[in-house]
């Protein structure tokens, strides 16, 4: 019998991770298979999700902090990742694991909406964080590390230099203009498909158990 797992979120279409984790399970040599929904209530998505037995989900934007709140447990108060296990809905934010190995002193990080939240247990305290309700335009003078955690795809929102570490969230069919302008200043750059692989990877192993098969997801996922 296929085991379920699913993506919950809005807008949902153009999500690369169905393509990458059924590539993963397939790796692995399991029946199981993920699945895309467009929903706007992510409480009563996650209820309708156990009630038809699935294992697990993972969340997307604009619905990680609700579901934190709809969970029985959760590490962190937004969480990108569920797993029903017997009646209960634990919470895990996997998106830390895109800044595993990065070493910062002062983060610049544009956007203060759910990514941006999931991240923060992985930012150092001297962080500089901006949104248009709030402070801006973005300013990354002395930061070694900018993040973005917006959907903002075609803008540069802060000019990046050499030397600093550049992770940007969005992705879509082609590089976004501030990966762009990473790479061209020289800039250590993480994009959205690498992020997508890290954290997507951490969810693979919460629920199989099993090693993620990262290279194969990373393929999955390659332009």
């Amino acid at each position: 019998m296929t085991t379920h797992v699913a993506l919950l979120g809005h807008p949902i279409a153009q999500s690369l991770s169905p393509r990458m984790q059924n590539a993963a399970f397939a790796a692995r040599g399991l029946d199981w298979h993920y699945s895309a929904f467009d929903v706007e209530d992510a409480t009563a998505a996650i209820a309708a999700l156990q009630a038809l037995g699935f294992v697990g989900a993972n969340v997307t934007i604009p619905h990680k902090q609700a579901a934190a709140a709809a969970c029985a447990e959760a590490d962190d108060e937004s969480v990108n990742t569920l797993l029903f296990d017997d009646g209960r809905v634990v919470g895990y934010n996997t998106d830390r694991e895109i800044l595993a190995g990065i070493h910062s002193a002062r983060a610049c990080v544009i956007g203060a909406g759910g990514a941006a939240l999931a991240l923060g247990p992985a930012l150092p305290d001297d962080t500089r964080v901006f949104s248009r309700s709030g402070t801006w335009p973005p300013d990354a003078e002395a930061c070694d590390l900018i993040v973005n955690a917006t959907p903002v795809r075609d803008e540069v929102l802060v000019q990046p230099i050499a030397g600093q570490i550049v992770v940007d969230l969005a992705y879509g069919p082609d590089e976004t203009a501030l990966v762009a302008a990473a790479r061209a200043a020289g800039c250590v750059v993480i994009d959205g498909r690498e992020a997508l692989v890290r954290q997507g990877a951490a969810s693979f192993t919460l629920w199989t158990g099993l090693e993620a098969p990262v290279s194969v997801m990373r393929a999955a996922v390659t332009l």
